[in-house]
């Protein structure tokens, strides 16, 4: 046996792993700026509870580029192997 194939296995399980947790850390970066934002709209009241809505937006926006990058990531590794 090469040490490639010995290799293949542990990176497959690498990969997904790595897919796996990519759905915990969305929702992970999106609750953290809701609650920021509900923290904020607390402290700070106005009369469209604009910071949970802002923030929120802008974890979704920051969740959906760490996932693009961790993709690319991901691929770009598949294709060098």
């Amino acid at each position: 046996m090469s040490s490639n194939q010995n290799q293949d296995p542990k990176r497959k399980r690498n990969k997904w792993l790595a897919l796996v947790n990519i759905p915990v850390q969305m929702g992970v970066i999106v609750f953290l700026f809701a609650y920021g934002g509900k923290w904020l709209d607390a402290h700070y009241p106005n009369k469209h509870n604009l910071y949970v809505k802002i923030l929120t937006l802008a974890g979704v926006a920051i969740a959906f580029y760490n996932v693009n990058r961790q993709l690319k990531d991901i691929n770009r590794d598949d294709e060098q192997s």
